[in-house]
């Protein structure tokens, strides 16, 4: 299936914008966690990637092997392209805990994003990181929520660089 390419600096229509605002209300987040995220996993899933919740946002499905199971997992994730690698915020809406699929890339690199292979990498440089998270937040806003959910409990939000296998 194709994976459509995210430009992070393209300016974003009215109905992006009051879904952007929507989800970083406390109700929206709440949407996003509880309703939209269980509900894209299995319409996406079953849809090969082309139905979703929430149509604005660039959302793709990702695979990977699970870091202790060993078994494949499918999530819904928001991704950009920068040049002609993907780039991907572990944000877990702002929890406490980093999301399952960062610990699978982690324990084993090798991903699909929509069947595309990719070798995915955590972004280590502090200048990178903070370059790449100000292009996220250009995608969504509410990254920069999420960063002040997590920076007030000790979590740093990972960043991961996927690149064409």
């Amino acid at each position: 299936m194709e994976l459509r390419r995210v430009d992070p600096n393209r300016p974003h229509g009215v109905v992006t914008r009051a879904l952007h605002a929507f989800g970083r209300t406390s109700v929206g987040r709440w949407y996003g966690i509880h309703v939209a995220a269980p509900i894209d996993a299995r319409l996406m899933r079953h849809s090969g990637g082309r139905i979703r919740m929430v149509g604005t946002l660039p959302t793709a499905v990702l695979g990977t092997t699970g870091a202790k199971s060993g078994e494949p997992r499918e999530n819904p994730i928001l991704y950009f392209h920068d040049g002609d690698d993907v780039i991907l915020i572990a944000s877990s809406f702002g929890r406490d805990k980093h999301p399952a699929w960062y610990h699978n890339l982690r324990a084993h690199p090798e991903a699909t994003l929509n069947g595309n292979a990719f070798t995915a990498a955590e972004v280590s440089d502090p200048d990178e990181r903070e370059r790449l998270f100000a292009l996220a937040v250009k995608v969504y806003p509410g990254y920069a929520d999420y960063r002040t959910r997590t920076d007030a409990i000790g979590r740093r939000i990972p960043v991961m660089r996927l690149s064409p296998a």
